[in-house]
């Protein structure tokens, strides 16, 4: 199966919320108002984080009137639930066209991480993921990402250092809108999180991440690997249809050696599919050599599959064989089992209740 190219439908011109300041003060200029309004404007959406204009107080009526008229993405919240396990947030937000996206606060001993949506739904396909179940809808813009950010922040009252695109939709598929979200969540005049705490996780869109890589960022890149050899990456994840491994860690490498970041490899442990000492022995002949990090996760099932999550026996015994040959891993602590806290699993609860009132 091909991963099926999409019909465009996404915003086309940038809107307010997700201008830098130099294109912000270009439009305040346009608009007839000083520069200076460009600064209180910037700082009102990404200090501030004021949802609407009717906040921006020290702004002629004028130009809040036409702030309006020209576009203001962000998000309102639809459900929060809070595990009564750990502490994680779960929250479904809604777009100003009706769509619904899901973000996700996890609360750990260093500081809170956020995992954020870059897209409404996901062409990509992966078997084990309830995000691509119906498809991609469109690409969220710069603003709608920032915007789960700030709105959790507001709702909760806690300050955000942690942040990982990887919730639903494939980032790199969501290029320009993903670039521009990082410059403006590590500006200095904004929230100021650092590169080096913004996580980006693709399935491996090759070119894509040879791009990412000439950017000069200094984030850290995770490629969902899930499978250690080219046929059983196929039978999950049918943009391996399209790139082979090879060309996928030739990707990774150029990223290491163009940024000097250390990959992260997400293997999604999925019972009897890939989580054998076999395949354990195999992925770390792979990636042997290499500068990495291995990140095992407990595949959550969905009702739509009929992937099981591997036992814990089996979970710690690729984790040892992996240290055995000299590989880092961690295994990703299993965090809001009981609210649904996986990718799509919200997002598609909601909606087929929501066809159900219909």
């Amino acid at each position: 199966m091909e991963v099926k190219d999409r019909e465009d439908k996404d915003i086309r011109q940038p809107d307010l919320k997700s201008m830098n300041m130099e294109e912000l003060r270009n439009w305040v200029t346009g608009a007839g108002q000083p520069a200076f309004r460009a600064k209180q404007i910037y700082q009102w959406f990404h200090v501030k984080l004021a949802d609407g204009t009717e906040e921006m107080t020290n702004l002629p009526k004028s130009l809040r009137e036409k702030m309006d008229e020209y576009g203001i993405y962000g998000v309102s919240v639809v459900t929060r639930l809070i595990s009564e396990d750990d502490g994680t947030n779960k929250f479904l937000f809604r777009l100003h066209d009706g769509n619904v996206i899901e973000s996700v606060l996890m609360k750990y001993k260093h500081g809170n991480s956020v995992c954020i949506s870059s897209q409404v739904g996901c062409r990509m396909g992966c078997r084990f993921c309830a995000s691509t179940i119906g498809g991609l809808v469109r690409n969220l813009t710069a603003s709608e990402m920032l915007s789960q950010i700030y709105s959790i922040q507001k709702i909760t009252g806690e300050r955000v250092s942690n942040v990982v695109v990887m919730g639903t939709g494939e980032p790199l598929d969501n290029f320009d809108n993903l670039v521009r979200f990082i410059e403006m969540l590590t500006d200095e005049n904004g929230l100021n999180i650092s590169q080096r705490n913004v996580t980006v996780s693709s399935c491996g869109l090759v070119p894509e991440i040879k791009r990412l890589a000439d950017m000069g960022l200094s984030i850290t890149f995770a490629l969902s690997l899930h499978a250690p050899n080219d046929e059983d990456r196929r039978a999950l994840m049918p943009i391996a249809n399209r790139y082979s491994i090879a060309e996928v860690l030739d990707a990774c490498d150029y990223y290491f050696d163009r940024t000097g970041r250390r990959i992260t490899f997400e293997y999604s442990l999925v019972k009897g599919q890939n989580d054998s000492p076999e395949k354990a022995c195999e992925l770390a002949r792979l990636i042997r050599g290499r500068n990495c990090h291995v990140n095992l996760i407990p595949v959550n099932p969905i009702k739509e599959r009929d992937y099981e999550r591997a036992d814990n026996s089996a979970i710690e015994n690729f984790k040892n064989i992996l240290e055995r040959n000299q590989i880092t891993a961690t295994v990703r602590r299993s965090m809001g089992r009981d609210i649904d806290a996986a990718c799509g699993q919200l997002r598609r609860k909601y909606e087929e209740e929501n066809k159900t009132d219909k």
